[in-house]
């Protein structure tokens, strides 16, 4: 077996859009006091772990939170974050901003299932975000498609380099992001759960294949200890 890398894709910590739970995709909103908090906790509780590299979308809210791993990590003066566009969280078009039950209501009217629960328990990722796009009045929002050639692009730059290095990598990304691509990458990932704020999912990559390691993890949130 090759030594292959491994990628630790973190969640942005909260921010005020997912406190109002509005929309977000490319609007930039800061992340909350109880969100540069939790993402403290996440890197307390990724100290011991070496990080060869470090990528972040380029929307603000995940470089912060890079930033703040780096510090808990003390390694923020060995590491440059390099900020990728290709790790954006998708885009809603029209919908950007707006109340995300009403949205979804305006997605069910598309795809017509009773109930929107239904409609998630019912639906594949990518029908829902065709179904999206289809529904967006100005058809602006990412299909998925659109989506996933934009994403493929930065993963085979990840991939190019750090392919059989043994490296840590971490990846500071978005919600529907890091679970839509590992969505598609691992095959026994079905209906993934959205993922929590400042939540790692560990991936290892070798011999040509992703094989995850945890999803959806915070268990390894760790307080300050005090005196």
């Amino acid at each position: 077996m090759s030594k292959g890398c491994t990628f630790y894709f973190v969640r942005h910590g909260q921010t005020y859009f997912n406190l109002y739970r509005r929309m977000q995709g490319w609007s930039d909103t800061q992340l909350t006091p109880e969100g540069r908090e939790d993402v403290r906790r996440s890197g307390r509780g990724l100290a011991d772990v070496k990080f060869d590299a470090v990528y972040t979308s380029d929307l603000n809210r995940t470089i912060e939170t890079g930033g703040i791993i780096l510090e808990e990590n003390h390694a923020a003066e060995k590491l440059q974050m390099q900020a990728m566009p290709e790790f954006r969280e998708v885009f809603f078009g029209s919908y950007e901003g707006l109340d995300i039950d009403e949205v979804w209501e305006s997605i069910n009217e598309v795809m017509g299932f009773p109930t929107v629960a239904e409609l998630w328990a019912g639906s594949s990722i990518p029908e829902q975000m065709d179904a999206t796009k289809k529904a967006d009045p100005y058809h602006h929002a990412e299909d998925f498609l659109e989506f996933w050639l934009r994403l493929e692009k930065g993963l085979l730059k990840l991939i190019k380099t750090h392919r059989d290095t043994g490296d840590n990598v971490l990846v500071v990304a978005h919600g529907n992001t890091i679970r839509y691509m590992l969505n598609g990458l691992i095959p026994e990932l079905e209906n993934p759960q959205p993922l929590l704020n400042a939540s790692v999912s560990k991936v290892s990559y070798y011999d040509g294949r992703y094989h995850l390691k945890s999803y959806n993890q915070i268990e390894h949130f760790k307080d300050l200890e005090k005196d």
